[in-house]
């Protein structure tokens, strides 16, 4: 499964454990995620991040 990076902070959406805290559950593709979503560390958008 794909990793995305934000070209911010550098935090790493792992599409195998997702983000539970915010609901995205493992196994939860990006381009699935809400729209709505942003970096649990530095709050950008998804339009921040890149496949890594």
């Amino acid at each position: 499964m794909a990793q995305w990076k934000c070209t911010i902070c550098g935090y790493i959406y792992d599409s195998e454990t997702g983000d539970p805290d915010e609901g995205i559950t493992a196994g939860t593709a990006f381009e699935s995620i809400p729209d709505e979503w942003i970096c649990p560390v530095c709050g950008v958008g998804k339009e921040d991040f890149r496949e890594a």
